[in-house]
């Protein structure tokens, strides 16, 4: 594992991921529910190989909520380890040992946990508290992050200004991790073997 001390959303941050699969992009590989190969994988594999080749980011749409989550993510943060009582380590991202995958948590507590923050509207906040458990479409990403950074548990953090924080510890699930495994490391040396063919024939 390595860690990269830079600030999120920073034009550095953005070069580091340039080109290689990262947690919040696992769902476009790996089906959440079954751990079975996405139909998202191709369409993910070239958005890479594009960035791959240009050296540029793809563009892609921000939502009113993904800006509002970002605005909101330092006060969730807080509130975290207030409430909590633990500190947080922020950093930029973190890149497996080959530095062929990463991560970006939205913060690391001591030695064993993590953190992941979202801060959706008031009625998906109630749908989360009312099913009490992980959703399932943010599977990928907090288990890659488990999968990536080694540790053994990660926070899953839901904040709204006007609700009480709402947190659920996630544990790493090893049969779920392997299947990530399986099929991450398969999209990385096609990636990285479709990329060496493209590059030849240029």
């Amino acid at each position: 594992m390595k860690i990269l001390d830079m600030e999120q959303g920073s034009p550095e941050w953005h070069a580091a991921r340039l080109g290689i699969p990262t947690a919040s992009r696992f769902k476009e590989i790996i089906t959440p529910a079954k751990g079975e190969k996405s139909k998202q994988y191709k369409k993910y594999l070239y958005e890479l190989l594009a960035e791959r080749v240009t050296g540029e980011r793809e563009e892609s749409h921000t939502s009113e909520w993904m800006i509002r989550g970002t605005e909101l993510e330092d006060a969730a943060r807080e509130a975290y380890a207030f409430i909590r009582d633990m500190q947080v380590q922020q950093v930029g991202f973190v890149l497996n040992d080959e530095e062929s995958i990463g991560v970006s948590p939205d913060g690391l507590i001591g030695e064993d946990g993590g953190l992941e923050i979202k801060c959706p509207k008031a009625s998906t906040v109630m749908r989360y508290i009312d099913e009490d458990r992980l959703p399932d479409e943010y599977k990928p990403q907090v288990q890659g992050c488990l999968w990536i950074t080694g540790r053994a548990w990660w926070d899953f953090v839901v904040y709204h200004p006007s609700i009480e924080l709402w947190v659920k510890r996630i544990y790493r699930d090893e049969v779920y991790i392997e299947k990530m495994r399986k099929h991450i490391g398969a999209f990385v040396l096609e990636l990285e073997q479709t990329y060496q063919r493209v590059k030849d024939e240029r």
